[in-house]
């Protein structure tokens, strides 16, 4: 059995072994930015089902959080010894150096501190305020630990912390301080080194303690690893750039826990930017973006701002996610390969149209990847407001898979929509598209599982679209599913579950009920107006070849509902009487005013009256 310590174990260890924490942590600089303890709890505003209200702020409000030590993983600074303490005071223009430690140099220019170490089981500790200082790992043979004891120091030539060590660096934020890490407008950077962002580290950046941290950025980037990030539970950061990433890691971004907020202002900034992996695990990140597209010349494409990016594969498994990006090309998630999410809630927002440069553009996206798209759990809501083509809420460009937990999407183009097949085996989706369809597969589309309520626009768009041009269709083998547009694709031969295909004219607040005789299957309360007849398309596994089933409107039903539609309501009216099937064909049967609708079978297919 693996051995493990808790958090408050963990806790009282960092504290009295492996903390090299100081009794004289006089905080005698400026007093810290009284802001930060403040917010709008970005999850407050809106509730389940609920996207017009969405929306997402900056929150730095601690979590209540606990946490699992692996005793066998070394990037937990439980599991080392930093017992050779050296203790750096800023104090304006100089900086007070007390300890020494064999195999350790530290050398002092003013407020400028630089040390090299030969060594292991180092902690340099740093308090005090600069406006004119740095702290600087020229070299380390061993992983190190830096103490953040309250401290606040603006370099005006370059980065506030800079290691040029590619071993581990666990960057501890002792408990009830506050540190400010502050870059300068223009760097001077030495031969052969490189200094990426107010903290730049060449190797790992391993983040502990519950203290406060904010990193300004004014010239690069804001934290900065050339190897990996992870943050843990009771963490308390804030970055905020205006001329780069937040925060950006080469080979990935794991967050085990904690409070990260990122603001970015910059033309195509990333708030959380990785080359490699990002994984979430718990914690609450809120990245906010407002910097416009731009042209890449290198890569000869146009770029886009967005809340995470990664290049590899994008995990969630817990914590909260909340991104907003409001610059045009802007996306909230975007990745160059897998996208998977097992569970969390995850809250997008983009308001920009398209960015444009010569032939090629960067589109604005809600969530994004180019691999697999797999939906495992969780709590999703997606809002893509800017009014232009491509404004779609989550597309995947290859596969899409949604197994379980709770979609909401409301996008201006496409609100669900994947280059290849999609499938839905179970979960709650809703999908609200403006300009386009609801649910959109280049692929064949499988509905197998789950409850689905999907609105597309008028004649050509459709609540439900496969790419029927190219010899693909609609799949039905279980699930429920209401989808309405101006027209649909019609279920394949290759389906095992009934549906219904409906044409009438229906007002926004209308309650569309399915009955077979006084047993209702499914009633939906229209949430959106046609001009003229709207398609509908109906499907549920209480639909049984060869039974009749009778359609009305202005039905009045109540019960547990989906975003309106209702399965086995209560029906204390069932209005008008619209169309009857007497006997329903598999895979469908047609009826209404579904002439010139858009699919496979326009015109109506088998059974209809």
């Amino acid at each position: 059995m693996k051995k493990v310590l808790t958090i408050t174990l963990a806790t009282m260890l960092l504290l009295l072994v492996f903390s090299c924490s100081s009794d004289d942590n006089d905080w005698t600089g400026e007093q810290f930015p009284t802001d930060f303890n403040n917010g709008t709890a970005s999850s407050s505003a809106s509730t389940a089902g609920d996207l017009d209200n969405l929306t997402i702020a900056i929150d730095t409000t601690a979590l209540s959080e606990t946490e699992t030590v692996p005793s066998d993983d070394e990037d937990y600074i439980e599991n080392n010894t930093f017992g050779n303490v050296i203790e750096i005071y800023y104090n304006g223009s100089s900086a007070t150096v007390t300890g020494s430690v064999d195999g350790v140099t530290v050398s002092t220019s003013g407020a400028h501190v630089s040390v090299t170490s030969t060594v292991k089981g180092v902690c340099y500790s740093l308090s005090g305020t600069t406006t004119d200082g740095s702290f600087k790992i020229q070299s380390s043979a061993k992983k190190y630990e830096i103490l953040m004891n309250g401290v606040n120091i603006t370099n005006p030539t370059g980065a506030a912390i800079n290691s040029q060590s590619g071993k581990r660096g666990y960057i501890v934020l002792a408990d009830g301080t506050f540190n400010t890490l502050t870059d300068g407008t223009s760097y001077t950077i030495p031969d052969g080194e490189d200094m990426k962002g107010t903290m730049f580290s060449e190797g790992e950046l391993l983040f502990s303690g519950s203290g406060k941290l904010r990193v300004y950025s004014n010239t690069k980037h804001g934290i900065v690893s050339d190897d990996y990030i992870m943050f843990r539970p009771n963490n308390n950061i804030y970055v905020k750039s205006t001329s780069g990433n937040g925060i950006k890691a080469n080979d990935g971004i794991l967050v085990k826990g904690g409070v990260i907020n990122v603001e970015t202002s910059a033309t195509a900034a990333k708030g959380l930017n990785s080359e490699g992996y990002f994984q979430m695990d718990g914690g609450r990140v809120i990245a906010i973006t407002t910097g416009d597209g731009e042209y890449d010349s290198d890569d000869k494409d146009a770029k886009g701002s967005a809340g995470v990016k990664c290049d590899s594969i994008f995990v969630m498994n817990g914590g909260d996610l909340y991104c907003k990006s409001t610059g045009t090309g802007g996306k909230g998630i975007s990745t160059d390969q897998t996208l998977t999410v097992n569970d969390g809630t995850i809250k997008v927002i983009t308001t920009g149209k398209t960015y444009t440069y010569g032939s090629v553009d960067a589109k604005p996206k809600g969530i994004k990847s180019d691999g697999d798209m797999t939906f495992n759990g969780g709590d999703i809501m997606v809002k893509c407001t800017g009014t232009d083509d491509g404004a779609e809420g989550i597309e995947s460009k290859a596969l899409m898979t949604i197994n379980s937990g709770k979609i909401e999407v409301y996008a201006y183009d496409d609100a669900l929509n994947s280059s290849s097949h999609m499938y839905i085996k179970g979960g709650y989706i809703y999908a609200f598209s403006v300009n386009n369809d609801g649910l959109d597969s280049n692929g064949n589309m499988y509905i197998q599982g789950g409850t689905t309520v999907a609105y597309g626009t008028s004649a050509p768009e459709s609540g439900i679209d496969a790419n029927e041009e190219e010899g693909y269709s609609v799949i039905v083998s279980g699930g429920t599913l209401a989808a309405v547009g101006g027209s649909t694709s019609y279920p394949s031969s290759s389906s095992t579950q009934p549906s219904i295909v409906y044409g009438g004219s229906v007002s926004s607040g209308t309650t569309v009920a399915l009955n077979s005789g006084n047993t209702n299957i499914l009633a939906l309360k229209m949430g959106r107006a046609y001009n003229g007849s709207a398609v509908f398309f109906f499907t549920s596994p209480s639909l049984s070849k060869g039974n009749a089933y009778t359609i009305y409107t202005g039905a009045t039903a109540s019960g547990t509902d989906w975003h309106g539609l209702y399965t086995g309501a209560t029906l204390s009216s069932t209005g008008n009487s619209a169309a009857t099937i007497s006997s329903l064909a598999l895979p469908y049967s047609s009826t209404g005013q579904t002439q010139g609708a858009g699919g496979g079978n326009p015109g109506g297919g088998p059974g209809g009256r």
